[in-house]
């Protein structure tokens, strides 16, 4: 799928959409990972690691995909 858009009944939309509900579940599975171990105390901000993770992860999703498909 490379970074052109799609149609969906007439409405146009981005890849970026489905790499950001693929980051968003990644970090959402790292974040409940992470809280069962006790690495979880180390977080100072939790919020900003969130946002962290979420744009490293979404980065990486980007990535893959797009270097996937030449």
């Amino acid at each position: 799928m490379g970074l052109s858009e799609w149609a969906l009944g007439g409405v146009y939309l981005s890849p970026m959409f489905l790499y950001g509900l693929a980051a968003l579940g990644l970090t959402i599975g790292l974040r409940l990972l992470l809280q069962l171990t006790p690495l979880a105390r180390w977080i100072w901000h939790e919020a900003l690691f969130d946002c962290a993770l979420f744009v490293l992860l979404l980065a990486g999703v980007t990535w893959l995909f797009s270097a996937a498909n030449g």
